[in-house]
């Protein structure tokens, strides 16, 4: 009795070993040989007697019952036929990207002091991180090594001659000092950076396309639909979970999210496509696709509330994939992204209570939908147009504005130097212009009115 309890304390000790090691998958316990044989003994043991107590007693039901005939029928179960078809939308669609979709592995130089190189991405979610040296490695030695910073996914979108494309998120790349890409058949090659975009978070890799076999499209993000079919594909909790697929459906075309750098700062809003398909760290750069095998989004972001302890299921964002391809078309071209901006601080009207709208900003009760300016910026494009505090745009270049989502959309399709007209509300009273586009408000002094 006492090795029983052995054997079951070690047991608990395993699990518990395998809780602890942060979702890596099973972690091998240090136990030498001579314990192994030990447990396994017991284990041995403990069946034996199991079966023959189990044995005996089946026996004795028997003998009462049918006069002590052991006599059975066994091994006559078998497999149903399949009757479910297996070529659904989902398995043909899947089928079509799986192999575009790569793991993208962060290397980075790490310092002797440095015993653990794990990153967090906050809402990101940028990937399992890993030593690659292994508990055994000597820290002494490791000054000058690469190892692994994170993992997270990335998509095949181009071949062109010698070269093929991947992109990815800017934070899964961020800090590193080597890119490795493991392709779907588990092939590792050299990734070079070609470019990357803090604001919408993508980045472009170049890789040699002699291995690369599959590669994917892009489809229109304009015309996905809430309630549509979608799968996320990618390496949640990095490579060893390779191609993963989840489910679901596009809960909202269009939201407007913060995003943050790798210390929790915030660089710019982004706006993006909400689904309810499982995205994990590690699903970062992946694809979200349509049942057709077309990419319509780029995964990047896993909303968590960290004030409460507890994470939100069922809520994940994509960058819509047209605006992925007019960032990494800008990537490839000029390593970097210049935008025209307004040079203002906006507030989306509709977050303004009603109050405010009728005694600050003396709207029209027909006015609904707006952005009301809080900060312009010194030397800036709003500045110069004449634009001012408290004012409220309605429509921008003939496109009606509701919020800056659209505000956003409409600049970004113009370059610096285009002249843009303009409606806005001041004092109650509806006023029109012409605004021209100069530099991002990065770009600007930050001294503002």
């Amino acid at each position: 009795m006492e090795e029983v309890r052995e054997f079951s304390q070690k047991t608990m000790d395993y699990n518990n070993e395998n809780t602890q090691s942060g979702g890596q998958g099973p972690q091998r316990p240090h136990k030498s040989n001579t314990s192994l044989v030990k447990v396994g003994i017991v284990g041995l043991v403990a069946g034996l007697l199991g079966g023959g107590i189990a044995y005996g007693g089946a026996t004795a039901i028997n003998n009462s019952s049918n006069g002590g005939d052991t006599s059975y029928k066994n091994g006559t179960t078998k497999v149903a036929n399949v009757t479910v078809k297996s070529n659904s939308d989902a398995t043909k669609a899947f089928s079509k990207v799986k192999g575009a979709v790569v793991s993208v592995v962060n290397m980075q130089k790490q310092s002797s002091s440095s015993s653990d190189s794990s990153s967090l991405y906050g809402i990101f979610g940028g990937g399992s991180s890993s030593n690659s040296g292994s508990s055994d490695s000597d820290s002494s030695s490791s000054k000058s090594s690469l190892e692994t910073a994170s993992e997270g996914s990335g998509v095949v979108y181009k071949k062109s001659g010698n070269d093929a494309y991947i992109v990815t998120n800017n934070h899964v790349v961020s800090g590193s000092s080597a890119l490795e890409i493991i392709l779907s058949n588990g092939k590792k090659i050299t990734g070079k950076l070609v470019g990357t975009d803090s604001t919408t978070d993508l980045a472009v890799i170049r890789v040699n396309a002699k291995n690369i076999k599959t590669v994917a499209q892009f489809g229109d993000s304009t015309a996905i639909q809430a309630g549509q079919s979608v799968l996320a594909i990618g390496s949640p909790l990095g490579s060893q979970y390779a191609t993963s697929v989840t489910e679901g459906i596009i809960s909202a075309k269009k939201r407007t999210v913060p995003v943050e750098d790798e210390s929790g700062n915030q660089t710019g809003d982004a706006t993006v496509i909400q689904t309810d398909a499982a995205i994990n760290p590690g699903n970062s750069g992946g694809a979200l696709i349509n049942l057709s095998g077309q990419v319509i989004g780029i995964n990047s972001m896993k909303l968590a509330s960290s004030s409460s302890g507890t994470s939100v299921e069922g809520i994940g964002f994509a960058i819509p994939s047209n605006e992925v391809v007019s960032i990494i078309n800008q990537l490839i071209t000029n390593g970097k992204v210049v935008r025209p901006a307004l040079g203002v601080g906006l507030v989306d009207l509709s977050n303004v209570d009603s109050t405010s709208q009728k005694d600050t900003l003396k709207l029209p009760s027909s006015v609904t939908g707006g952005v009301v300016l809080m900060k312009i910026y010194n030397n800036s494009a709003a500045q110069k147009s004449g634009l001012k505090k408290y004012d409220v745009i309605t429509e921008m270049d003939g496109s009606k504005v509701t919020s800056q989502a659209d505000l956003r959309d409409i600049l970004y399709k113009h370059k610096i130097g285009d002249k843009v007209s303009v409606k806005y509300y001041r004092d109650g009273q509806l006023k029109t212009g012409t605004v021209t586009l100069s530099e991002s408000t990065s770009q600007l002094s930050s001294s503002s009115k």
